[in-house]
C-alpha cells in the first residue's frame, strides 16, 4: 500500500510538471506555425493526458463543485482536464493573457472563412476528383504552415471522437473559455478576439449568401424551380431578396451594440425566412424532375445548395443567437464530423450511392405501378398476363436450346441468347403480357413513394399494405408463368420428337438440363445472382427513362425539322407520345435480355461457370426436358430435385431483386434505422396475425391505398 501511494504520488507530480512545461512552452512572439504546432500539442495533450483526479492532486487542486456533487463523473475525460488547466490559467494571468494571445494570433494569421464557408463542400461535382481528394486527404501528411485554417483545424481534431467531447461541453466551460479569450494580451494594440471572431463570422456568413445566391441563379436549378407567379422572373425572388436582407442585417450589425435592437431582430426575422424561402424554392425542384429529368450532378448541387443554407443559419446562431458559445460548440462538432468524412472514401462511396439512388427514385416510373395489384379483379388479370408471358416464354426456351446446338463462339453464343431474351421480353410487353420477376425491381419509385409517408399518421402501415400488394403481385406473376411455360415447352418439345426424332433434344442432354436444375447443386447461388441482374436491369431502365428526359428526346421526335419531314407531324407526334411512355420499359427488356444472355459466357471467359436461374426460362427448360425423358422421369429422384430448385429459384429471384429495390427506396428516401424497425416490426406482426394476406388477395382494394 505505502509502494502504491508513493507511485501515485510521484504519477501525479510528473502530470504537474507536464502541465506546467506545456503552458510554458506557449508564445505569443513565436513565429505563426510555431504557434499551431503548440495548440496541436495542447490538444493532443486534452485527449491523451493523465487522469484528472491524479492531475489534480499533482496540482494541489480541490475537485470542482460539479464533482463534489457528483454531476461531473460522466463528463468526458477532455473536458475534466480542460477545467483543470482553465483552474490552473486562473492563478497564473501572465500565461492566460500569453495563452489568449497565441489563440487570438491563430484568427489574425489564417483565413478563417476557408473553414466557417467553403470547408465540407466540394467545388467539383466528381466521383474520381473526390475520390482524388479524399485519398490525399486520407494518407497524404498536412503541414500546418498554413493560412488555411480548414487545414489547421483538422490538424487540431484529427479523431472523430473530438466531436463528441464538443458537443459535451457545457455552459460553465464555454463560459470559462470566452473569458480566457477575452483576456487582455500583451500587445494591448492589437484588435480583441472578439472583434476579430465577429469578423470572421460576418465574412463567411457573406460568402455563403453569396455561394447561395449564385447556386440559386443556375440555369440547371431556375428551369426546374416552381413559379408561384405570373411572371417566370419570380421563381428566382427568394435569391434575389435574400441579399437585401443579409445587407440590412450587416449594415446594423455593423453599428453594434449602439444600433437599434428592434430593427436588428426584425432583419434577423426577415433574413431567416428568406432563407427559409430559398429551401423551400430548392424542394420545388423535384417537383420538375418528371417534365425535365435529373442528373446526379443536380442531385448533388440540391444537396449542396441545403447545406449551404445549413450553414448560413448555424453562422448566424454563432453570431447573434441566443447561446452563442454552445452554437459554435455545435459547429465545431459538425466540423469535425465532416472532417472525418473527407478522410473516408467509404462514406464517399455510400454519399454518391445514395445520390445515384435518388436521381433514380424521384422520378416517379408510374411503370412500377403497373405491376402492382391491389384487389382479387387486378390479381386475376395479373395471372391471366403472366400466363400470356409464360405461353412466349416456352417458345423462347426451345430457341435457347437451338442457339446453344449451333456451338458458335462464346461471345455470339450470348449475343444471340439475349437478344433472343430481349425479342421474347419485347412481345410480351407489346401484347401487354408479362414477365414475373420483372416486377419487384421495376417499383423502387413506387416503393419511395410510399416511404416518403412514414412520419404521416398510419405511413408504415400504408407501406406494409404496398409491401403485401407486391407480394401477391409476384406470386401471381409467378404462378402464371410457371402454369403455361412448363406444358407449352413439353408440348413443343413432344412436337419436335414427333417430327425430328430423339435427336431434338437428346436424352443425355435432357437428363444433365435436369440435373442443373437440382436444389442440390449450385441452382440457390444461379437464382440469387440472376435477381442481381434483374435488379441491374431496372436500373438501366431508371436511367434510361431519366436521360429521355433529360435530353428531350421525345420533343425533338415531335418536333425536329428532318424528323417531321421523314414521319409527318402526326406520326412524329404519336411516336414521341409512345417513346415517352414505354422508354423505361423497354430500356429494362432489352438490358435484361442481354445480361441474361451475355454474363454467363462472360464469365466463361475466366473459366467460372456461373450460371443464370431465371424462374421462368427454368421452368421452361424443366418442360422440354420432360418431354424427352418421357413419363418415367417422374420416377426419377433428379425430377423432384429439380421441381424444388424452380420453387426456390422463384423465391430467390424475386426476393433478391425484391430487396435490392427496397434498399434503393430506403437509401433515396434516407430513411434511419429507428424507422427501419418500425417497418420490420409491422412486417413481422402482419405475418404473425394475416399471413394470408401477402398469398392471396382481398376481395376489394383499401380505401387508404387509393387515399
Amino acid at each position: 500500500m505505502f509502494f502504491a501511494k508513493r507511485r501515485a504520488r510521484k504519477a501525479a507530480a510528473r502530470a504537474a510538471t507536464e502541465v506546467h512545461s506545456l503552458l510554458d512552452a506557449a508564445s505569443a512572439q513565436a513565429q505563426p506555425v510555431e504557434q499551431a504546432l503548440w495548440i496541436i500539442e495542447l490538444l493532443d495533450w486534452l485527449r491523451r493526458g493523465p487522469d484528472a483526479d491524479l492531475l489534480r492532486e499533482g496540482l494541489n487542486l480541490p475537485p470542482t463543485l460539479a464533482e463534489q456533487d457528483g454531476k461531473d463523473t460522466a463528463a468526458p475525460a477532455e473536458i475534466r482536464r480542460l477545467q483543470t488547466l482553465l483552474d490552473v490559467l486562473d492563478h497564473l494571468p501572465e500565461r492566460r493573457a500569453e495563452i489568449a494571445a497565441v489563440i487570438n494570433g491563430l484568427l489574425r494569421n489564417t483565413d478563417a472563412t476557408l473553414l466557417l464557408a467553403d470547408f465540407g463542400f466540394s467545388q467539383r461535382p466528381s466521383f474520381f476528383s473526390e475520390f482524388s481528394e479524399r485519398l490525399g486527404n486520407k494518407w497524404l501528411p498536412k503541414s500546418p504552415e498554413t493560412r488555411d485554417l480548414a487545414v489547421l483545424f483538422a490538424l487540431f481534431f484529427p479523431q472523430a471522437h473530438d466531436a463528441v467531447w464538443l458537443e459535451a461541453l457545457d455552459a460553465e466551460t464555454l463560459a470559462r473559455l470566452r473569458e480566457l479569450l477575452a483576456t487582455r494580451e500583451i500587445e494591448t494594440e492589437k484588435t480583441a478576439s472578439a472583434q476579430l471572431w465577429r469578423t470572421a463570422l460576418l465574412d463567411a456568413l457573406t460568402y455563403t449568401v453569396s455561394q447561395i445566391r449564385a447556386t440559386g441563379f443556375s440555369p440547371d436549378l431556375r428551369s426546374r424551380m416552381h413559379n408561384s407567379g405570373p411572371l417566370a422572373g419570380e421563381v428566382e425572388a427568394p435569391f434575389k431578396q435574400l441579399a437585401a436582407q443579409y445587407e440590412t442585417v450587416q449594415a446594423l450589425l455593423a453599428r453594434q451594440p449602439s444600433g437599434d435592437e428592434e430593427a436588428l431582430r426584425q432583419s434577423l426575422t426577415l433574413l431567416r425566412a428568406g432563407l427559409e424561402a430559398c429551401r423551400q424554392q430548392a424542394d420545388s425542384v423535384t417537383a420538375h424532375l418528371e417534365d425535365y429529368g435529373t442528373s446526379v450532378s443536380l442531385v448533388y448541387v440540391l444537396h449542396q445548395l441545403h447545406q449551404r443554407i445549413d450553414r448560413a443559419e448555424a453562422l448566424l446562431n454563432c453570431l447573434v443567437g441566443d447561446t452563442p458559445a454552445r452554437d459554435t460548440a455545435h459547429l465545431f462538432a459538425n466540423f469535425v464530423r465532416l472532417s472525418a468524412q473527407r478522410r473516408s472514401l467509404r462514406a464517399l462511396w455510400r454519399h454518391n450511392t445514395a445520390l445515384l439512388a435518388e436521381k433514380m427514385a424521384e422520378r416517379h416510373a408510374e411503370t412500377g405501378e403497373h405491376y402492382i395489384t391491389r384487389d382479387r379483379r387486378e390479381y386475376r388479370a395479373m395471372l391471366g398476363a403472366a400466363m400470356g408471358g409464360g405461353l412466349i416464354m416456352g417458345f423462347t426456351t426451345w430457341i435457347k436450346i437451338g442457339i446453344l446446338g449451333l456451338k458458335t463462339a462464346l461471345f455470339w453464343t450470348g449475343l444471340l441468347a439475349g437478344l433472343n431474351y430481349a425479342v421474347s421480353f419485347v412481345i410480351v410487353q407489346l401484347l401487354h403480357w408479362t414477365i414475373a420477376t420483372k416486377q419487384p425491381a421495376m417499383t423502387a419509385p413506387a416503393m419511395a413513394d410510399k416511404l416518403g409517408e412514414l412520419s404521416k399518421p398510419g405511413g408504415v402501415e400504408r407501406f406494409v399494405d404496398e409491401v403485401a400488394n407486391l407480394t401477391r403481385s409476384q406470386s401471381a406473376g409467378v404462378f402464371g408463368n410457371v402454369l403455361l411455360v412448363m406444358p407449352v415447352a413439353l408440348l413443343l418439345g413432344l412436337g419436335g420428337l414427333a417430327v425430328f426424332g430423339p435427336q431434338f433434344l437428346p436424352v443425355p442432354k435432357a437428363e444433365h438440363e435436369l440435373q442443373s436444375l437440382s436444389l442440390l447443386g449450385p441452382t440457390p447461388l444461379f437464382a440469387a445472382f440472376t435477381g442481381v441482374l434483374l435488379f441491374l436491369s431496372s436500373v438501366i431502365a431508371g436511367w434510361a427513362e431519366n436521360a429521355f428526359v433529360l435530353h428531350r428526346i421525345d420533343s425533338a421526335i415531335a418536333w425536329n425539322p428532318r424528323i417531321r419531314r421523314r414521319l409527318g407531324a402526326l406520326r412524329a407526334a404519336r411516336w414521341a407520345a409512345w417513346w415517352r411512355r414505354n422508354i423505361g420499359v423497354m430500356s429494362g427488356n432489352v438490358s435484361l435480355g442481354l445480361l441474361l444472355g451475355l454474363t454467363p459466357e462472360f464469365f466463361r471467359i475466366f473459366g467460372l461457370d456461373l450460371q443464370v436461374r431465371h424462374v421462368t426460362l427454368s421452368s421452361g427448360l424443366f418442360g422440354a426436358a420432360c418431354a424427352s425423358l418421357g413419363p418415367a422421369v417422374v420416377n426419377d429422384p433428379a425430377f423432384w430435385w429439380a421441381l424444388a430448385g424452380i420453387a426456390v429459384n422463384g423465391v430467390l429471384n424475386v426476393g433478391v431483386s425484391f430487396y435490392l429495390a427496397y434498399r434503393l427506396a430506403l437509401r433515396a428516401r434516407g430513411i434511419q434505422v429507428k424507422e427501419r424497425r418500425a417497418i420490420y416490426t409491422s412486417i413481422a406482426r402482419r405475418l404473425w396475425r394475416r399471413p394470408w394476406t401477402f398469398i392471396l388477395p382481398p376481395r376489394h382494394a383499401a380505401a387508404s391505398v387509393h387515399g
